[in-house]
């Protein structure tokens, strides 16, 4: 319910009264917050009246106690959805004892009754306020945390007190079996606030609005005009008992409407259960001729069987707000990403043009065509020639990430004759300075290794994760490139007899910029070859990995579809 606020501006006061006026306090405030809307008190003051006359004059089982108090429920409901403070929960306290009181009343209790039962009933209502207070402050029932709160404090817990007080006061009163009462009571009272209180506390504006739509409201009233015309057979026509049937339909609505869908078919399961009971008919009363043993088994049948539904519809509604959560981080990363694909794309672009001008110049004055030059220039202009070509090869590596996260790369898949392409990179790897002390060695296990591929990519991948074993793991002075099939595809492998790589590091191998410690090391390296390695396979329909143990080398491999 909305909360009127006091949107009007106060006189101007003088500073001399201000210094001595007390500022109002927030109990004040709580209790002017309760005669400016006394409309929602005064309502559920008189909803409380009519259920207690209904439960009392319908619903007696043991004695004077009745197996379905609604009641309770309505009353904790409403108090913990208008709580404003002490005064106003003062003031709310003492109109539902005036609803219970008359209500009791107009039942036909005598003076003491009525007082034994405003009391008990009362002690209920604010110790299970108090507890849901307490335990599940949130009041949150789309989560399975604050529903198993909520149940436990203000269900389970509360009507305990006044169980006990109710049945030592009826045994002194008329000697009514206090074991009768206090399950009676505990049963009917904890019944009442599980299922009208959680109906309650979960008509939330989000759940409200969502029914706004026609299609959702006519599919909510369909299913809760089906399931009660099943309760309706079963627990008031047939002798047999199948309740266990309702529990698929407060699953099916539950999976549609979550918490608020499942506590309105808890409210028509439990009214027609206990109902078609004190009526004598339905499956329960083969109980025997006890009024109180049936409706034990209806109430049972309530908490036990259709109650923790309640909990799936909880777990189901906090999957779906995690869901939306992750979704929106998702996209808010897809487009950072975008946007870093850009800058990457961009500041690639731009580095490439100037370059090309200093590798040119460099190359000019290290043959000396812009004059003669020294021995000691002629190598500074190698060492500038060599390493503006470092930086255009980092420039195309960024564009080729920056292309490949964004989709713009493309493949196209063929089958590839995947020796083939071992022996290409092989001779090429072989030129390398850095290769000269190395063997290199190509094993092909088995026939037919034609992968679905594009044979572009493919080479690239594969010269990547050859220079980097060369690189880092040519201490071995061995290099092995093996090709096999495994089950639905071929598989790659790049082996080096290197010092091996940490279960750490083997976790962000394929980080972008990430070289693993070893950027301060005398191995050229920008740290974004894995990673692209990594997309351009993932593009082709593979996967990429590497097996290593610290001191015995790695081996990098790649999965690739037969073709």
């Amino acid at each position: 319910m909305s909360r009127a606020l006091d949107t009007s501006e106060p006189a101007p006061v003088p500073p001399a009264a201000r210094a001595v006026r007390p500022a109002p306090s927030v109990p004040t405030n709580s209790a002017m917050a309760f005669f400016r809307e006394p409309l929602a008190p005064i309502f559920t003051a008189v909803v409380v009246l009519i259920l207690v006359v209904l439960a009392i004059q319908f619903a007696r089982t043991a004695g004077l106690v009745a197996a379905l108090w609604a009641a309770g429920g309505v009353a904790v409901a409403v108090w913990l959805r208008n709580a404003r403070g002490p005064l106003y929960d003062l003031c709310f306290g003492g109109l539902l004892a005036t609803g219970i009181a008359a209500g009791e009343l107009l039942a036909g209790n005598s003076y003491v009754l009525t007082g034994l039962f405003t009391v008990t009933n009362m002690l209920e209502i604010t110790v299970a306020v108090l507890l849901a207070r307490r335990f599940a402050p949130t009041l949150n029932l789309a989560t399975v945390e604050g529903a198993c709160r909520f149940l436990l404090s203000a269900a389970v817990i509360a009507p305990i007190p006044a169980a006990a007080v109710t049945a030592g006061g009826l045994y002194m009163i008329n000697g009514a079996d206090p074991v009768y009462t206090f399950q009676t009571w505990w049963f009917g009272h904890a019944l009442g606030i599980a299922v009208i209180g959680a109906f309650g506390l979960s008509l939330t504006r989000r759940h409200i609005v969502a029914l706004r739509q026609p299609v959702r409201a006519i599919e909510a009233v369909a299913l809760l005009a089906l399931l009660l015309a099943v309760c309706a057979v079963i627990f008031f026509q047939s002798r047999v008992n199948v309740g266990f049937v309702v529990i698929p339909m407060l699953i099916l609505i539950a999976a549609r409407f979550r918490v608020l869908g499942v506590s309105a078919g808890l409210v028509i399961v439990a009214l027609t259960a206990v109902g078609g009971t004190m009526l004598g008919r339905g499956p329960f009363i083969s109980a025997g001729p006890d009024l109180a043993d049936q409706a034990l088994l209806a109430q049972l049948m309530v908490l036990f069987g259709c109650m923790p539904i309640l909990l799936i519809a909880s777990l189901l509604e906090e999957r779906d707000r995690l869901s939306d959560r992750a979704k929106a981080g998702q996209a808010r990363a897809e487009r950072a990403s975008e946007a870093k694909s850009r800058l990457l794309a961009n500041v690639a672009h731009e580095i490439k043009s100037p370059v090309g001008g200093v590798i040119g110049i460099g190359e000019l004055w290290k043959t000396g065509q812009l004059g003669a030059i020294t021995p000691t220039q002629s190598e500074m202009a190698e060492m500038l020639v060599k390493t503006a070509r470092q930086v255009e090869a980092l420039a195309h590596d960024l564009l080729d990430v920056a292309r490949a996260e964004s989709g713009a790369v493309k493949v196209e898949l063929r089958p590839t004759d995947v020796p083939g392409v071992l022996e290409d990179v092989r001779r090429s790897i072989a030129l390398r300075p850095e290769a000269k002390d190395i063997r290199l060695h190509v094993i092909n296990e088995g026939d037919g290794l034609i992968a679905l591929a594009d044979s572009q990519r493919l080479t690239q991948v594969i010269s990547n994760l050859a220079s980097n074993a060369v690189k880092y793991g040519g201490a071995g002075g061995l290099v092995v490139f093996r090709a096999s099939k495994v089950y639905d595809g071929v598989r790659i492998e790049v082996i080096d007899q290197g010092p091996g790589l940490s279960p750490e590091k083997q976790a962000q191998l394929f980080e972008p910029f990430n070289r693993l410690g070893l950027e301060r090391s005398a191995v050229e390296g920008h740290g974004i070859g894995l990673a692209l390695a990594k997309r351009l396979v993932e593009l082709q329909g593979g996967t990429i990995g590497v097996v290593s143990t610290p001191g015995e080398g790695a081996a990098f491999w790649v999965e690739l579809p037969a073709a």
